[in-house]
């Protein structure tokens, strides 16, 4: 299969995805859900609204292998295998909400991973496009968001510096692994006053969680935080 060739939905999982509890009916995951939102995402200073509610409403379990399940609500990252992880929960809602998303953006996601970021992001806006280097996750991914029933999310195996000129402008960028420096291709794909979030720094151990506004062709550049994400590979290794 070429890299840049389009899902269509067609791979098996390798975890079992449960249906969502029938009315009235509260899941054994909910009582953690509900903790991890208040205190670790609410608890830490995020406080929009629709962020909140995503969380709390997307099934995290569903989303890292079985194995993994009764670790799925720790403030923590967990691996999904291909060595790659999912994100601790404060920094998924932390970077959603630095966006300042509306519902009728279109946002384009760096490193679909597990899916968990696009199904937070597919929860608030209207279009997401997603973009996994590693065939294997843009499968899994792609058929976990399918029956979990995302019908506006898109996942494409690619490399994601080149973004996805087809789709764009985006009103929103989110990198999910650290890179060097912002790709010029994802520039160029922001729209007006688009934002862009990237955990950005050199070293595996360390990078600086920055978004990147487009204003008038420039950009303006805010430091929020130190983080440590997984390197984002592909043509992005490449330049320096």
């Amino acid at each position: 299969m070429k890299v840049n060739q389009l899902f269509f939905l067609s791979f098996a999982l390798v975890v079992t995805l449960a249906p969502p509890p029938l009315f009235g009916q509260v899941d054994e995951y909910q009582k953690k859900r509900e903790l991890m939102v208040d205190r670790d995402i609410r608890g830490r200073g995020v406080k929009d609204k629709r962020v909140l509610d995503a969380m709390l409403k997307i099934h995290r379990h569903l989303f890292v292998d079985e194995s993994q399940r009764s670790k799925a609500y720790a403030d923590h990252p967990l691996p999904i295998g291909e060595g790659q992880t999912i994100s601790q929960p404060y920094v998924v809602a932390l970077m959603t909400e630095a966006l300042h998303l509306k519902s009728t953006d279109r946002v384009l996601e760096i490193g679909t991973g597990s899916g968990y970021q696009a199904a937070v992001l597919a929860e608030i806006v209207k279009e997401v496009y997603t973009i996994e280097i590693r065939e294997v996750l843009a499968g899994r991914s792609a058929e976990r968001l399918k029956i979990l029933g995302y019908r506006n999310v898109t996942v494409r195996n690619a490399d994601g510096y080149f973004g996805w000129e087809e789709h764009a402008p985006f009103d929103a960028i989110i990198i999910t692994a650290s890179a060097n420096h912002v790709p010029p291709p994802l520039i160029k794909q922001l729209k007006e006053g688009g934002r862009l979030i990237v955990p950005l720094g050199s070293t595996v151990y360390f990078q600086m969680l920055t978004l990147v506004t487009k204003k008038k062709g420039d950009i303006d550049v805010e430091q929020i935080t130190p983080v440590a994400f997984v390197p984002m590979t592909g043509e992005v290794q490449k330049k320096k």
